[in-house]
């Protein structure tokens, strides 16, 4: 089969029964995508598929054929979240942080305003597990790494 990852095309011989996390990990070498409970609760597997964040775990790899994956080592290099989970100590072991960057990187795209003081940003961050952090800094990172126009 045929990957489009992080827009490079990747030729992947694959049982059609193996996890889209699995592949990008073991047969693509990309191991920022984390596995942590592997029934698409936890969000450490996050990845983007067409720009919308999904549980990598869940997902077989050929459902993802034809569509555009995209991984934390696919984020731009002048993209602001990294940066600003540094800045804002949104971090602590790590482990989830890929799930966290991708899962606000595309919420981020399609709607700069879930930043808002409005309750959505907590909601939309309980999707993803941390035991480290307690979320506030993840909160300040992504309301400091959304688009200033809206």
């Amino acid at each position: 089969m045929e990957l489009d990852v992080n827009g490079a095309r990747h030729e992947v011989t694959a049982e059609p029964r193996r996890a889209l996390a699995d592949v990008l990990r073991d047969d693509l070498g990309l191991t920022g995508t984390h596995l942590g409970c592997e029934h698409g609760v936890c969000g450490t597997c996050t990845v983007l598929l067409d720009g919308e964040p999904v549980r990598s775990c869940l997902v077989l790899a050929v459902q993802a054929v034809g569509h555009e994956v995209r991984t934390v080592e696919g984020l731009a290099e002048d993209d602001p979240l990294p940066g600003a989970f540094a800045e804002h100590h949104a971090l602590q072991c790590g482990f989830c942080t890929p799930g966290f960057l991708m899962l606000l990187r595309g919420a981020l795209d399609e709607d700069p305003t879930v930043v808002d003081d409005d309750g959505r940003l907590d909601a939309l961050l309980a999707s993803n597990l941390c035991r480290c952090t307690g979320y506030e800094g993840i909160r300040n990172a992504a309301k400091v790494a959304a688009p200033r126009e809206h």
